[in-house]
């Protein structure tokens, strides 16, 4: 469900706004996009959004691989995402396996920290921890 990001039509002791939102209703462009999590799936999926000046963004949906930065060896492989192991927006993000900026993820090569951002850039980059 999308959300209203405009004017509160009500002051914050509770009286009520007489101007402007008397005469002015809501606008669409104060309406933000719905919530999309990027979901551990079968295949990488993406969706395209467009954005205010008709420019497009893409979003991951769901996401089987990602890109490991190796800093040792300096170079970026592909591996396969197992499951989220940890995940510090929230708790139940480990549980749902949904993948955001921060979350330790467990992989072919091992633990990697996510350091993109999968509902903004549309694809899920990490780098290898040491264990």
């Amino acid at each position: 469900m999308a959300k209203w990001h405009g004017i509160s039509r009500r002051k914050p002791s509770g009286g009520r706004l007489k101007r402007p939102n008397r005469y002015r209703g809501k606008r669409r462009t104060e309406v933000s996009s719905e919530a999309q999590y990027a979901y551990i799936g079968e295949k990488d999926d993406r969706k395209m959004y467009r954005k205010n000046a008709g420019s497009l963004t893409a979003r991951l949906l769901s996401a089987n691989t990602v890109n490991v930065n190796l800093p040792k060896e300096g170079k970026t492989v592909k591996a396969t995402i197992n499951s989220v192991i940890a995940n510090d927006a929230d708790p139940n993000f480990i549980r749902r396996n949904i993948v955001t900026k921060g979350s330790i993820v467990d992989t072919s090569m091992g633990k990697v920290k996510i350091t993109s951002r999968p509902g903004m850039h549309g694809v899920i980059s990490g780098i290898l921890l040491e264990d």
